[in-house]
């Protein structure tokens, strides 16, 4: 049905107006951001399709702008950049939470900040997010792509970019494509060889997050960096 047919007050835009945007679900949500749909198929319907797809708001939220592209009503470039915008204001938005307090006061967020950068990512990317003595943000950097190995991953790039920002303390991070967020043995044997060297520059290494569609796993709270 499309929503001039609907009652005044079970329509998104007025629902939101009338009682705040916490009493709209998340198909009400994204559908104000759609504003239309497709011949044959209403902007509440879109919004349920791009929902069940991509795994809910956060597997949305995560997903790239290639593929969206591929979904048919997104094939535009207006409403693929109102996503991409809605995506790159949550990435700010946490960001500036991270730099305001420290990454141990807000563990998930710390999460949710990796997962939008790096789960919708199709090939394996390490990066390192860089905390000042307060354990607040400094800056995340991507620095190594493609298979993750301790050969691939340079210990020297990592402490020159922690000494380039003053760093106290980093955390690192990288995602799995194939969806498990198990750390391997190379892993761990990644993170011990990053401490090590990070140690030599007075560095603290406060967690290492591996990320994948729609969930991240922290492999401090599992007890693999001590």
């Amino acid at each position: 049905m499309p929503l001039k047919d609907l009652p005044p007050d079970a329509r998104p835009r007025e629902k939101l107006l009338a009682r705040g945007a916490s009493a709209l679900s998340d198909v009400e949500l994204l559908a104000l951001l759609l504003r239309t749909g497709l011949a044959g198929k209403s902007v509440l319907h879109l919004a349920q399709e791009l929902l069940d797809t991509f795994g809910g708001i956060a597997g949305l939220l995560s997903t790239g702008a290639d593929d969206l592209k591929r979904i048919k009503g997104l094939g535009g470039p207006a409403k693929r950049a109102e996503l991409i915008a809605v995506l790159e204001l949550s990435r700010r938005a946490l960001a500036q939470q991270l730099s305001e307090r420290s990454a141990f006061e807000s563990p998930g967020a710390v999460k949710d900040y990796l997962k939008l950068h790096l789960s919708s990512r199709a090939h394996e990317v390490f990066a390192v997010v860089f905390l000042n003595c307060q354990n607040r943000l400094i800056a995340m950097e991507e620095m190594f792509r493609g298979t993750l190995t301790q050969t691939s991953v340079y210990p020297r790039e990592v402490v020159l970019r922690a000494l380039h920002h003053n760093a106290s303390a980093v955390i690192l991070a990288h995602n799995h494509p194939s969806g498990s967020v198990e750390p391997s043995r190379a892993d761990e044997s990644l993170t011990k060889t990053l401490k090590s060297a990070l140690a030599l520059v007075d560095v603290r290494v406060l967690d290492h997050v591996i990320v994948a569609p729609g969930k991240a796993l922290s492999m401090a709270e599992e007890g693999h960096v001590m």
